[in-house]
């Protein structure tokens, strides 16, 4: 990167964080006429930020080729994220994929011997963007906030490792991470699974794998997490309702799904797997209680919604929590308005609550 790239980059991030941190009335003002969606109303600041991004008329990710939609998707989650404090940084690899730990501040596990709670993390993207980078921002906040170890894990994607090459990663990746607790500086029997979108559907098949085959899990984190790969559209049934009204215009695409479909999956008859679609999971007993949280705006909250449904027919433990105002992605939205950070900050806590 460039001394200029960076400079630009500098100028971008504050002018944003600079917009959405003005005082609400300002910001409606900017932002245009409220947006009122099936009964709830566009949070204020993440409307003006679509706006900004609708003026800049940059090319949406999903039109790009696989290597610069990647480049775009982290200067995004790069400007958005900010800048956020964390203990100690590791980069390793686990199972053979990338992967970095991050070590809040307040961590006493390696002094007490006792281990620390840990989070293995599935970012989200698609199956075929998003990475470390994209979601180092909110992995540090978590961390630092809840006061656990967070793995995030870097999996294999498509078009060049179609599925199930991402379900197969999130699986290795977690066994690997139990038998090596300890060198993490994580207790073994404090051990949860998160992600956020695609990498909520990882995090659930994990929780899934989990429970089947013995392995410790605490919690299943999952933000707005993409749970059925037809989003409802089988058997000559109708979409969910949410992927009809915000397909557009509220970040996540169907031009952006219909292109992850297309990257990830090479047969159509892949969509009703029940690792992809664990909407037709058979659950398993012993599954580790689920935080599910959804915004409002996003075109995945009723296929989100139903799968908490299953989780607590089946027994499960299920906190969860609609984000009124939001659209997805906010979970990336950490270093600039209000909104995406007060979500986050509450999943956090959900976090804290679920592993200590």
């Amino acid at each position: 990167m460039t001394a200029l790239t960076r400079a630009r980059d500098a100028v971008e991030r504050r002018l944003l964080t600079t917009v959405l941190g003005l005082p609400e009335g300002l910001q409606r003002r900017l932002a245009g006429k409220p947006v009122e969606l099936d009964g709830d109303t566009l949070a204020t600041d993440l409307q003006l930020m679509l706006r900004l991004k609708k003026a800049a008329r940059l090319p949406a990710v999903e039109t790009l080729p696989i290597d610069k939609a990647r480049a775009a998707t982290r200067h995004e989650a790069a400007q958005a994220g900010g800048d956020q404090p964390i203990g100690e940084l590791r980069d390793l690899t686990a199972a053979g994929l990338p992967a970095r730990l991050y070590v809040p501040t307040s961590s006493a596990g390696d002094a007490t011997g006792g281990g620390d709670p840990l989070l293995v993390f599935f970012h989200g993207g698609g199956f075929f963007v998003g990475d470390l980078e994209t979601h180092d921002a909110p992995c540090r906040l978590i961390a630092e906030r809840a006061g656990v170890r967070v793995l995030s894990v870097e999996y294999h994607q498509g078009p060049e490792h179609p599925f199930p090459a991402a379900h197969d990663d999130a699986e290795r990746a977690y066994h690997w991470v139990v038998d090596h607790a300890r060198e993490l500086g994580a207790d073994p029997e404090r051990i949860g699974v998160g992600g956020d979108s695609a990498g909520g559907n990882l995090a659930a098949h994990t929780a899934i794998h989990a429970a089947r085959t013995g392995l410790p899990c605490r919690l299943q984190l999952l933000v707005y997490p993409m749970t059925d790969a037809r989003h409802g559209a089988r058997d000559g049934g109708e979409e969910f309702l949410s992927m009809r009204l915000f397909d557009e215009g509220f970040f996540l695409s169907r031009i952006f799904m219909d292109r992850a479909t297309e990257c990830y999956v090479a047969d159509d008859a892949q969509m009703d797997d029940p690792r992809l679609s664990v909407m037709l999971a058979d659950l398993p007993e012993g599954l580790a209680p689920a935080y599910l949280c959804t915004a409002s705006f996003d075109p995945l909250r009723d296929e989100g919604e139903a799968y908490a449904d299953l989780l607590e027919k089946a027994g499960v433990t299920v906190t969860r929590r609609r984000f009124d105002g939001l659209i997805h992605s906010f979970f990336n939205v950490v270093g600039a308005g209000r909104s995406g950070p007060a979500a986050v900050a509450e999943i956090a806590d959900a976090v804290r609550a679920g592993l200590h």
